[in-house]
């Protein structure tokens, strides 16, 4: 069993940067891929970036790519997401996931966390 809990999310303005944390409990966190989805008000959650079990390979929807940055400490349990100029649809509720393997969908991911708000002003 590994629980999930989101950190850093806030208002912030468009062009500024936050940046999230996820801490895991467990002693397994390594063996994880780590995922960061999101969902805004009446859309569908959407992948936004994962990260191998050491952290060599990342992964990012087109939509972040350059602007978003995932990485993840093992000694500490824990998966981070930069994200820089920051857009108002960036705006969503962002939750951090534990899976098998590397996916842009839900799917592989089998621990969620509540998710932690992230409102970008205009």
């Amino acid at each position: 069993q590994v629980q999930l809990v989101e950190s850093g999310g806030g208002l912030v303005q468009a062009g500024g940067s936050l940046r999230l944390s996820c801490a895991a409990s467990g002693r397994t966190f390594s063996s994880y891929v780590m995922g960061w989805f999101r969902q805004a008000p009446g859309k569908e959650r959407e992948f936004v970036a994962a990260i191998s079990w050491s952290g060599g390979r990342t992964y990012y929807a087109d939509s972040v790519k350059g602007r978003f940055t995932i990485s993840r400490d093992n000694a500490k349990n824990t998966v981070y997401l930069q994200m820089n100029s920051l857009k108002p649809e960036d705006t969503a509720v962002y939750s951090c996931a534990a899976g098998s393997y590397p996916a842009t969908n839900p799917s592989p991911y089998f621990y969620w966390g509540q998710g932690t708000q992230v409102t970008v002003s205009s």
